[in-house]
């Protein structure tokens, strides 16, 4: 029986019809010899009536009917009796009348409820075993879609655009200075490797060479990291790279993507252009360089206030080049001893030795700390932090990098405090996009004794700061960008070298690799600049990151059809899993097990 309609399409208008539907049966209801039921695919519900009485060829089909079986039905399409419309439905006005039935599969069970509501209840474990039920659900069934509708938007854009969908390979040569790397040994190459690409990032350079000029591609890429909320071993990447583009062009053009894309998914009105801040304002006002801009609570440097202090732990950190920073928590003076240790601990993990406070009740300063305050530090504090009776205020000083991260993250736990009393709203359709640029180019590596690049050696300095790539690395800003949006990086690219000898100089000299091995990994990468690389930069956004804010998900696992754990499993396929001894002998491989201590 093939379906003549699906079930979220039929209307008072089809009043008289004959259908014909199929899918999955949503609920059973018995009423005394007429059974109702309302009939599911992925469009909606439909109700279908069915009367035993007066057909006796149904009767025997609809005893064996459970939820979840897959049937399909033929019938008359009625009004539904006064008072009994569902407005809820775009079906709601009718239903109907079945006079063939023909069930396909009878569903045992389910092991959780399919709706909504008793779906998100269950461990996530049990989801993820049984995701092809999961899937079922209305919310997952809408994250898909909302996921579909996202990659047509990108796709329509970048075809107006002019640019060119070029898939590149998934197997690429190791790199191993990065992210740890997944590696595919070679059966025909023994004791060789392929590894998975982590992004399309030297493929999409080399196009440019190659004359393309304007490149896109939704990307899958592969990384061996730690699984979190929005990370996973296999991803996707809106990959982007045009030539003859400046910052100015890039800002521009994906400032137009995501005005798209919110317009055709949510009929939103995204506001252009969108903010800039430099790394250095982001990491001092919100101690982040993804910092979320739907609330205030802004980090401010007492480092000039204390350098003098009496308070020792603030006057050391001062004179040995560090920083003393604090946050006004506006109106959580009522923090409990347990949130206050488990924010304390926090910024131990972060690398403080405690977390410093001041309440403020009753007119009274209230700390261990106070009493080394003077009377102009006090005054300083109320002055530049607006305190006011039932704040708190929260210290860390440190060298900056740390002292910026230590009160980036208690702003966030304490605005999540404020947020449970109600005296802070963060809605997640409150869309602050922003533009964070002037990223440092290199970052100074304690342990390698050498510049690394702060994000990858591809990256172009910033014309004006060329001039002390040789006398002081630090100093140099990358003509890097991250778009981020609600304190989660979207994505992030920059405007590339594309001169072989500032590459060469970048891997060489500056970030101190060896010659024999910038030929072994970029060689062929040098010499095609060599044959006319035009000037190029491009960017890459996290599909899955972008959904799951759409989808108003904090964990990208909602928007992925087959996920994995944070263990790195499929729970549905029971993978990764043992492979036979032929299999290792094929690739020339021996495993060897961890010893247990």
């Amino acid at each position: 029986m093939k379906s003549t309609h699906h079930c979220a399409q039929l209307t008072k208008a089809d009043i008289g019809q004959t259908v014909t539907l199929a899918g999955w049966v949503d609920t059973i209801r018995d009423q005394g010899g007429i059974v109702f039921v309302d009939l599911r695919d992925r469009k909606g519900v439909t109700q279908i009536k069915l009367e035993a009485s007066s057909n006796p060829a149904l009767a025997k089909d609809i005893a064996h009917l459970k939820p979840e079986s897959v049937i399909a039905i033929s019938g008359q399409v009625a009004q539904r009796p006064e008072g009994t419309v569902n407005a809820a439905l775009p079906t709601g006005e009718v239903e109907v009348e079945a006079a063939a039935l023909s069930i396909f599969n009878i569903s045992e069970t389910p092991p959780f409820p399919l709706d909504d509501a008793g779906g998100d209840k269950v461990n996530e474990d049990m989801r993820l075993t049984y995701r092809y039920l999961d899937l079922r659900r209305p919310k997952m069934r809408n994250n898909l879609r909302v996921r579909h509708k996202t990659a047509k938007a990108i796709r329509d854009y970048f075809d107006a655009e002019e640019f060119i969908e070029v898939e590149t390979p998934a197997l690429f040569k190791s790199t191993p200075e990065g992210a740890r790397e997944y590696l595919v040994p070679s059966r025909i190459w023994p004791g060789q490797f392929y590894a998975l690409s982590q992004s399309p990032q030297q493929f999409k350079q080399i196009l440019m060479v190659a004359g393309v000029e304007r490149y896109f591609q939704i990307a899958r890429c592969f990384r061996d990291e730690d699984l979190r909320a929005d990370r996973q071993m296999e991803f996707t990447q809106v990959d982007v790279e045009a030539s003859f583009i400046d910052r100015e062009d890039v800002y521009r053009l994906f400032e137009g993507m995501l005005k798209k894309v919110w317009k055709d998914v949510l009929d939103y009105d995204v506001q252009t252009p969108f903010l800039r801040m430099p790394f250095v304002d982001a990491m001092n006002r919100f101690g982040v360089d993804k910092p979320d801009m739907r609330f205030a609570l802004e980090l401010v440097d007492f480092s000039d206030t204390f350098k003098n202090s009496s308070f020792k732990v603030f006057q050391a950190t001062v004179a040995n080049g560090g920083s003393v920073k604090a946050i006004n928590a506006k109106g959580l003076a009522d923090i409990t001893q347990g949130e206050l240790k488990s924010l304390e601990d926090t910024a131990k993990l972060l690398g403080a030795k405690g977390l410093a406070f001041i309440k403020v009740e009753g007119g009274e300063w209230k700390s261990p700390i106070v009493k080394f305050f003077t009377n102009d530090e006090k005054a300083e504090l109320t002055k530049r932090l607006a305190i006011e009776d039932g704040d708190i205020v929260f210290f860390a000083a440190a060298e900056w990098e740390r002292a910026c991260a230590i009160l980036g993250r208690i702003r966030l736990d304490a605005a999540q405090l404020l947020v449970k009393r109600g005296k802070l709203t963060i809605r997640h359709d409150d869309w602050k996009f922003l533009w964070v640029v002037d990223f440092p180019l290199m970052t100074y590596d304690e342990e390698q004794k050498r510049y690394v690049a702060t994000h990858h050696p591809f990256t172009a300095p910033v014309p004006e700061d060329i001039q002390y790539l040789d006398t002081d690395p630090k100093r140099v800003r990358g003509q890097h960008y991250d778009l981020v949006l609600n304190g989660m990086e979207l994505g992030g690219g920059s405007i590339r070298i594309h001169q072989p000898a500032l590459q060469k100089k970048v891997f060489e000299e500056v970030l101190q690799i060896p010659r024999d091995v910038v030929e072994s990994r970029f060689g062929y990468m040098l010499k095609a600049f060599t044959y006319g690389a035009p000037p190029h930069g491009g960017i890459a956004f996290g599909l899955d990151r972008l959904c799951a804010l759409l989808c108003g998900t904090t964990s990208i696992r909602d928007v992925i059809a087959f996920p994995k754990t944070q263990k790195g499993q499929c729970l549905m396929t029971q993978s990764p899993s043992p492979v036979t001894a032929k299999q290792l002998k094929d690739l020339h491989i021996q495993t060897v097990m961890p010893v247990e201590e």
